[in-house]
């Protein structure tokens, strides 16, 4: 190999050597400023923080008494959740229905949040869990429902789920019958419960 050739490797190997040491310097900054960042941040969001005595003193007083009948909504939510993945479990496997991932409706993320107190979080615990469950069981009544009985009321429904749209018109049995079977096996693997 000729002298050139071997100056342009060294060269290059000598720049590839400061690209790194650059690359390194730089991701070291980042992790630096990534901490400071994230220390302000929780600086900022712990002087929103309203502490637990406070909080209770400018509640109401009707309020403050009408969170038993509120946390009694613990058990219901729960007998809720126990039967819906007790029965998509059971049931769905049978019939060929995908199966509903609880973990896309429950979701426990705001506790972290650090200018909530120690009510606070509960509350948003409770209110997370309360309306996951609601929705894991409305998302797998839909799915029941397209299984089941895919056929559009007379009437406008409010709310209707994610599915209903593909339903069959009221009173048109031909399109029911000729399609059942069909529409049964048409659940899309992607998420689907944004919204309509």
């Amino acid at each position: 190999m000729n002298t050139k050739i071997k100056d342009l490797i060294a060269q290059i190997n000598s720049l590839q050597e400061e690209i790194e040491k650059e690359y390194k310097h730089v991701r070291e900054e980042f992790e630096s400023r990534k901490v400071l960042l994230a220390e302000n941040f929780l600086v900022q969001q712990n002087r929103h923080k309203i502490g637990i005595l406070r909080f209770l003193s400018q509640s109401r007083i009707l309020v403050i008494l009408s969170t038993p009948v509120i946390y009694l909504g613990w058990l219901p939510f729960l007998l809720l959740d126990v039967f819906v993945f007790s029965y998509q479990a059971i049931c769905f496997p049978i019939y060929g229905i995908p199966k509903v991932k609880r973990s896309d409706f429950v979701v426990f993320d705001r506790a972290d949040l650090p200018f909530l107190n120690l009510i606070e979080k509960f509350n948003c615990l409770y209110c997370s869990y309360g309306n996951g469950v609601v929705s894991f069981a409305s998302e797998v009544a839909a799915r029941t429902e397209q299984y089941w009985c895919p056929i559009k009321h007379m009437r406008k429904v409010r709310g209707a789920h994610n599915y209903y749209h593909k339903f069959f018109d009221y009173g048109d049995a031909e399109a029911y019958r000729a399609g059942l079977a069909r529409l049964r096996k048409q659940y899309s693997q992607k998420k689907e419960n944004t919204g309509p």
